[in-house]
């Protein structure tokens, strides 16, 4: 879906906050529109990300879709405004977006996109941004972009991140729609379930995460970014050498391994 043309609705409605003890559910809530982006929606995603990155209580934070879609992207009624507005309006809203991106890709919490049905362009983005992505069988994917002369570019970082430049350079060129099994072969998903399975498994999901140390969780993907950056093997070794020190004689790290050793559940798990 390349665009969806937008409707008026009230501002706090486009995006539902749900908490439930430690985890958090974020429901894009435009379904009439299938969760299509606008300038609205992506400041107040962002925002609520912020938030809830600086929220000592939230371990877990779901991403997921109200209605038929997950996201189909670009709000039609928006692209068109943009298209008309000056280049460099054009390169402010574009960073909005790259602001929303960097700030999912990089939450200090683990992230998991439910994806229950079509993803497309900018939504595709938003579930190569999540740390963990699980999907119903029926969902469908498309990077669109080429069909309106664009492309992915603010995504791209994210996407070729997850899917590699080998399937990039087919899906960006093409535009062509993909279904879940190929979005799980090209590595955009982890896994991929009947839709009546979809909410068991990201409980699963949620249920492992909160198992694990809240600061070594949310650390995770920090780590494997540095890992990843890095092209000095010594100078890696000595920040990862640094990291598990800190690690182990860390409040967290003594009751994790106490807690293994003395073969009963770390303190986090009772708390849940």
């Amino acid at each position: 879906m390349i665009g969806v043309r937008s409707r008026k609705r009230p501002m706090t409605d486009s995006l539902l906050i749900e908490r439930a003890g430690p985890v958090a559910r974020l429901r894009l809530n435009r379904p009439e529109l299938h969760n299509a982006f606008d300038a609205e929606l992506i400041a107040t995603l962002t925002s609520a990300l912020d938030r809830l990155g600086a929220d000592p209580e939230i371990r877990v934070v779901v991403l997921e879709g109200v209605g038929a879609s997950f996201s189909a992207g670009a709000d039609l009624n928006w692209m068109r405004s943009m298209a008309a507005a000056s280049e460099a309006a054009n390169r402010d809203d574009a960073l909005a977006l790259a602001r929303l991106m960097r700030t999912l890709d990089a939450l200090a919490k683990p992230t998991i996109a439910r994806v229950h049905g079509p993803a497309f362009g900018g939504g595709v983005g938003l579930v190569a941004c999540c740390d963990i992505a699980v999907a119903a069988n029926e969902a469908k994917f498309g990077l669109t972009e080429s069909r309106l002369g664009l492309l992915p570019a603010v995504i791209s970082p994210y996407v070729v991140a997850a899917i590699g430049a080998r399937h990039a350079r087919r899906y960006f060129a093409s535009a062509e729609i993909f279904d879940a099994a190929e979005a799980h072969r090209i590595g955009l998903l982890h896994d991929v379930v009947a839709a009546d399975r979809l909410d068991a498994a990201i409980d699963r999901q949620v249920a492992l995460l909160l198992k694990a140390g809240p600061i070594a969780s949310a650390s995770a993907k920090r780590l494997i970014a540095e890992t990843v950056r890095q092209t000095d093997r010594d100078a890696l070794d000595e920040a990862n050498a640094g990291l598990i020190a800190r690690l182990r004689v860390s409040p967290e790290g003594q009751e994790g391994l106490g807690a293994f050793l003395e073969k009963r559940p770390a303190a986090w798990t009772a708390k849940e």
